[in-house]
C-alpha cells in the first residue's frame, strides 16, 4: 500500500505543493495524512494514525526529510523503526538517495549512502529549527525593548470589583456569578481574588 505524509508547522501555511507531489508519485488522496503542527517531535495525531496503519511492505512518501520532522535524533530513530522494525519503505521525493525500496535491499553501498544522506538532512533540519528559535528569541527581546507587549491584553478591574468581591466573600453568590456580573471569566475573577 502506498501512503503519503505531509506536514506544515502552522495552520496558516499551505500544504498544496506537498499534496500535488504525493499525488504525482501515485499516492491516492485517501491515503495522504496531513498534520499542521511543529515537527519538533512525533506527537502528531495524523502521523500516529499513519504509523498505526502501516504494515510490512507498505511505502511512505514524503516530500522532504524536514516534513517528517525537525529533531535529528527523533528523525533518525523514527526512520529506523519504520524501516527496520515495521519493514516499511520510505521515499523522500526531493532526495532520490533516500528511497529504501528494493533497489537498495542488496546494495550495501546504496544503504550506506542513504544512511549518510538521512543523517545529514536530519541534522540540517534540526539546525534550521534551532536557528529559527534563536532568531525568534532575539526578535522578542528587541521587541520588548521597544515596548511591545506579548500575550493577551491586560484586563483592568471594573469599578464594581470591590463591591462584587465583598458580596462574593460574604457568600452572597458563587465565583461564576461574580465573574458574570463583572463581565469576565471565572478564572480571571479568581485570579484577581488570589492576587489580593
Amino acid at each position: 500500500m502506498l501512503y503519503g505524509y505531509a506536514r506544515t508547522s502552522t495552520k496558516e501555511q499551505h500544504i498544496d505543493r506537498q499534496i500535488t507531489a504525493l499525488l504525482a508519485a501515485g499516492v491516492e488522496r485517501k491515503n495522504i495524512f496531513i498534520d499542521k503542527q511543529s515537527g519538533k517531535d512525533f506527537n502528531r495525531p495524523k502521523y500516529k494514525k499513519l504509523f498505526r496503519r502501516l504494515n510490512s511492505g507498505d511505502v511512505v512518501f514524503i516530500n522532504s526529510v524536514d516534513r517528517l520532522g525537525r529533531d535529528y535524533e527523533e528523525n533518525t530513530e523514527q526512520w529506523r523503526i519504520l524501516t527496520k522494525e515495521k519493514h516499511v519503505d520510505i521515499v523522500v521525493l526531493d532526495m532520490p538517495l533516500l528511497d529504501t525500496r528494493a533497489r537498495y535491499s542488496g546494495d550495501l553501498m546504496g544503504k550506506m549512502i542513504a544512511d549518510i544522506a538521512l543523517y545529514f538532512l536530519s541534522f540540517e533540519a534540526q539546525n534550521y529549527r534551532t536557528r529559527l528559535l534563536e532568531r525568534q528569541a532575539k526578535g522578542i527581546v528587541e521587541a520588548k525593548k521597544r515596548g511591545v507587549r506579548f500575550g493577551r491584553p491586560l484586563i483592568e478591574k471594573p469599578t464594581e470589583f470591590e463591591a462584587v468581591k465583598s458580596d462574593y466573600k460574604a457568600g452572597e453568590f458563587s465565583s461564576r456569578v461574580a465573574a458574570e456580573l463583572l463581565g469576565v471569566s471565572q478564572t480571571k475573577f479568581l485570579e484577581w481574588i488570589k492576587e489580593e
